[in-house]
């Protein structure tokens, strides 16, 4: 069956004919080769790129990764068009990346800067007379609106402007997590059972769902926490419901739902979840991710989906540690809490750590004072605790992949955003720095059993196999990805310790954002808990970068 014929506007009905009329006279004169590869770039350029509608946006992991498909001339594959979150101060960090993605890669103009540093405020930035246009773009793009309370008249006319008549386009986001999660179910049904049968956020996907049955996107992406395959509601497993209502939602849609990691659609459940460590991230994040296909295209495409291995992500061979991505980082000191910080009360109060091993009888313990020492005169070489902006030479790290170095690296930044330490109680500081030097010398961070009596929290004074959470001080280990990066992170530091004993503390925002793979001229606003939280929050870029190269090479064939 021969293949519909390409159409074409008018510009590029003229360039094309150009370009054949070049052909046809032989005109290799370089003129007349300036004039061709002038009229081929003008007919690639009609192109428009795929619009993106991101729900649940967050700080917009997944939209960043979505964006930063381009083409051999730098114009983007995807182009978010709106990202709907209901978080003031997460939406505030959407609208400043929009504005950061109106230009192309490398021109951001030096207001950006001027503001990610600090020396002029986000109104100055926003109303700047260079950038009104960009400005006015960024702030269409991201709504402050909270999915389920906003009315769906005024979401969908956000939509349908956004939109126009394009039929090929792509729908993003993750529903909220808390009632899927391990952590979260535990905890909402042991206190309340009745309340979490009727907590809402079980149902929050079907926000997602009317979006697509009102405007039937070509493709769709949904993210979600592991939980869900085994969460259950009124005794039925939720994840069934999900996948049936994605299939059929309505309005004469049908769609199939595939895996990014294993081809084909009779699958078990688990082949849905992403393990983000095999795809080249510094982070053993786990997560299902959903890849839905309107049945029309789905069909366009039947042969290529039935190539197997070709709509799946590229496992990489090697593992990406935490000190490959963290090490090129300035070091910096932890502070104190609860009394008078500087960098020698800190530095005093790293010196006494060795003594909460007092009375602890183990082979180990020589061995961990030794290190312990090392460490503190190491740490007399640390006076700066950090700030929003550090300026200074980034040196590409010795063990970073280029592809990551690539990604992070902002040449114009000149220096680090939002690295910043927390302040940390005494006892915690020595409580950091032996399970550093313990995690160092054992490659494996240690758990409440294995801490000395004298560190062991206040709160317990009890045996340590009784504390809920026995990891309840966890090293991320430098040559191994770091465990999951959550919202948690906001509360407290001691699930994130950084490796360096010398450093005694948890990881910064810009630690955990390099760990979660944001670029690091990306800005979080708020206050540092809530740019924690924004991050924790968010589906890692350079995964969504993936992924997104995986939809974009199924749109395409379905095109053929």
């Amino acid at each position: 069956m021969a293949k519909p014929l390409p159409r074409f506007g008018s510009k590029q009905i003229s360039c094309c004919l150009k370009a054949v009329l070049i052909d046809e006279l032989n005109c290799r004169g370089n003129a007349i080769g300036q004039f061709r590869s002038e009229c081929e770039i003008g007919c690639m350029s009609q192109h428009s790129p795929i619009p993106v509608i991101d729900l649940f946006a967050g700080p917009g992991g997944l939209g960043e990764g979505f964006s930063s498909i381009v083409d051999d001339t730098g114009a983007r594959r995807f182009a978010v068009k709106v990202s709907i979150e209901k978080d003031e101060v997460a939406s505030q960090t959407l609208s400043l990346r929009a504005l950061f993605r109106s230009f192309a890669r490398g021109k951001a103009p030096d207001c950006y800067y001027d503001y990610v540093r600090g020396r002029i405020s986000r109104r100055e930035l926003f109303s700047h007379p260079s950038i009104s246009e960009e400005s006015r773009m960024a702030a269409g793009e991201a709504k402050c609106a909270e999915l389920g309370v906003t009315p769906h008249k005024t979401v969908d006319r956000w939509i349908r402007e956004a939109l126009g008549n394009s039929r090929e386009w792509v729908l993003i986001g993750g529903p909220p997590c808390q009632a899927y999660s391990m952590v979260g179910r535990s905890r909402l049904r042991g206190k309340d059972p009745k309340k979490f049968e009727s907590d809402k956020r079980h149902f929050l996907y079907t926000e997602y769902l009317r979006i697509i049955r009102q405007f039937g996107p070509a493709v769709f992406v949904m993210e979600n926490v592991k939980g869900m395959l085994t969460s259950t509601h009124g005794g039925s497993p939720i994840f069934d419901r999900i996948l049936a209502d994605l299939k059929s939602p309505g309005n004469g849609l049908h769609y199939c739902i595939r895996s990014f990691v294993v081809s084909g659609e009779d699958i078990k459940p688990a082949e849905y979840v992403i393990e983000a460590e095999k795809f080249g991230l510094p982070q053993t994040r786990h997560r299902v991710i959903l890849f839905g296909i309107r049945s029309d295209l789905a069909e366009s495409a039947s042969a290529a989906l039935r190539q197997i291995g070709r709509f799946v992500l590229q496992e990489v061979g090697a593992r990406v540690g935490v000190k490959a991505v963290l090490d090129g980082l300035p070091r910096l000191r932890s502070r104190l809490s609860r009394e008078a910080d500087s960098a020698a009360a800190w530095l005093a109060a790293l010196k006494e750590a060795p003594v909460g091993m007092k009375g602890w009888r183990q082979p180990i313990r020589a061995e961990l004072e030794t290190a312990m020492g090392r460490a503190w005169r190491e740490a007399a070489k640390h006076e700066s605790f950090g700030g929003r902006f550090i300026e200074c030479d980034m040196a590409t790290p010795e063990f970073m992949p280029e592809n990551l170095w690539a990604w992070f690296h902002d040449p114009k930044l000149e220096g680090v955003l939002q690295h910043e330490t927390r302040l940390h109680m005494r006892s915690d500081l020595h409580r950091y720095m032996f399970a550093a030097c313990y995690a160092a010398k054992h490659r494996l961070s240690p758990k409440l059993p294995q801490f000395p009596p004298r560190l062991l929290p206040d709160h317990g004074n009890m045996k340590a196999e009784e504390v809920p959470f026995l990891d309840r001080f966890r090293v991320q280990l430098a040559a191994e990805p770091s465990t999951t990066v959550v919202s948690h992170i906001s509360k407290d530091g001691h699930y994130y310790i950084h490796y360096d004993p010398s450093q005694c503390r948890s990881l910064t925002v810009r630690e955990a954002a390099r760990l979660q793979t944001f670029p690091d001229n990306y800005f979080f606003e708020g206050s540092r808990t809530q740019q924690y939280w924004q991050v924790g929050n968010a589906v890692p870029p350079y995964l969504a970068r993936q992924i997104a190269e995986v939809v974009f090479d199924f749109i395409q064939a379905s095109r053929r």
